[in-house]
């Protein structure tokens, strides 16, 4: 059973949240404000956190920031906020998915799957490499690890999926749908700017040139190759 923390401020909200998702056999956890956010996330160790961000103690983004800090959890925000700099910002300190307010029940649903999905070793019935060493960094695909210049770096769940997509691809153009299919899921395909800022944060991360990157090439326009 799969546990959740959901954190809204409005009442009816966490009401319908906590009964679709207990009807559906997840373990929930529900608060109201950032401190019971962040005090549950450390208490009960979810899965996955449904953020709001206005949230009437602190933003929700310092909630994020602050989540980040020990834990890789996949973090869904569910905002009214609908600007693209509001989604950036969530999604830059950490945040793996956004949902706008008003929402559909069964997309959140569905979002909130490929969420859980992301956390699971991935299988398959090929032969994988175990291990990719590129000229900056070292990935162990079975440890779901990076090693960098002797020190593991530490990656959010979105971005190890995005890399491990491409480093499974080394070498191929992997399309933009593709990428975003695989990593947020099957509803998505033109959300392009999601990519853009986890392969800045996989540059900053990885790249000993973010600006002039070495391993993740942008093809413009068609999607990302990785190259050793």
């Amino acid at each position: 059973m799969h546990r959740v923390l959901v954190i809204d401020d409005e009442p009816q909200i966490v009401r319908a949240l906590v009964i679709n998702l207990r009807a559906r056999k997840y373990a929930v956890d529900a608060g109201h404000d950032g401190a019971t956010a962040l005090r549950l996330a450390a208490e009960r160790r979810p899965d996955v956190i449904i953020l709001d961000l206005g949230l009437p103690d602190m933003d929700g983004v310092e909630v994020i920031r602050g989540i980040r800090g020990w834990t890789r959890v996949p973090i869904l925000v569910l905002s009214a906020r609908q600007t693209s700099d509001e989604k950036v910002e969530a999604l830059d300190a950490g945040a793996d998915d956004y949902v706008t307010k008003p929402f559909g029940m069964d997309e959140l649903l569905a979002r909130l799957r490929a969420a859980v999905r992301r956390t699971e070793p991935a299988t398959s019935g090929g032969a994988e490499p175990g291990i990719v060493e590129a000229e900056a960094f070292t990935v162990d695909l079975a440890a779901k690890k990076v090693n960098r210049a002797g020190r593991d770096i530490r990656l959010t769940p979105t971005e190890w999926h995005l890399l491990e997509v491409l480093v499974r691809n080394t070498g191929r153009l992997v399309s933009q749908r593709q990428l975003l299919q695989e990593v947020w899921g099957p509803s998505y395909g033109t959300e392009t700017n999601y990519l853009r800022v986890y392969m800045a944060q996989l540059r900053r991360k990885l790249e000993n040139d973010p600006s002039h990157p070495r391993h993740f090439i942008t093809e413009p326009g068609m999607g990302y190759r990785f190259e050793t």
